[in-house]
């Protein structure tokens, strides 16, 4: 098993060494080296990525705001010469972190650290079924898709209706949409994405989902028809 990397450092001296290390590993496959976050965005859009090697400083856009503009994120190591940092990076959910000059022993144990992770989520994938975490009330929240009946918009935000209860999520229905799995849930009306599990009955007008009838806009009826047809 190989985790696919990047290394985003604008020093081209940290890349070379990082780059070294990364290629060096047998467990580790290097998809590219940047010296900006543009850059590895642009790369990210087309390549999947296991692994971020990433500089926290850096000029026009640092490593946490590279972070924060990811709609998916991959694992992270912070890699900097300012141990200050180490707080916030965690605050990230950061795999690890490294200090510069990194040691060969310490690149090691790091990676070691993301390996682990990595199968631990697939095994708790398989086990458990597909999920997504949101963030809600500066809380991170595991969901199970499953259990999601449908999405609503509401103002600036989502709210998301499982089987249990409801939150509210800062998000556009647009990006949450692409978070969820293709074939189980159908943007019906411009306000609302339904689990086509849970539809129980509809018409011409409504998704019928326990006693809660969900809009459906014209041009949705037969998005929602050929979805069920493949359910």
């Amino acid at each position: 098993m190989k985790l696919n990397c990047v290394v985003v450092d604008d020093s081209s001296i940290q890349r070379m060494i990082i780059a070294k290390l990364v290629n060096n590993h047998p467990n580790l496959h290097l998809i590219g080296d940047f010296s900006n976050a543009i850059e590895a965005k642009s790369c990210m859009s087309v390549h999947s990525v296991d692994l971020i090697f990433l500089d926290i400083e850096m000029p026009v856009i640092s490593g946490f705001d590279f972070l924060d503009g990811l709609k998916t994120k991959p694992q992270i190591i912070f890699i900097t010469s300012k141990a200050e940092y180490a707080l916030k990076a965690f605050d990230y959910d950061a795999t690890d972190y490294l200090q510069k000059p990194i040691a060969v022993d310490r690149f090691n144990a790091s990676v070691k650290r993301a390996i682990d992770l990595h199968l631990l989520k697939q095994d708790t994938k398989e086990e458990e079924g597909e999920h997504i975490f949101i963030k809600s009330n500066l809380k991170k929240l595991k969901i199970y898709t499953s259990k999601i009946k449908w999405i609503e918009a509401f103002g600036d935000y989502v709210r998301v209706v499982t089987e249990d209860d409801s939150n509210l999520v800062l998000s556009t229905m647009k990006s949450f949409e692409n978070d969820l799995p293709k074939k189980k849930f159908v943007r019906v009306h411009k306000s609302y994405i339904i689990n086509i599990d849970k539809v129980e009955r509809f018409n011409s007008k409504f998704a019928e989902i326990g006693t809660t009838k969900i809009p459906l806009s014209r041009n949705k009826k037969e998005d929602l028809i050929k979805a069920l047809s493949y359910a």
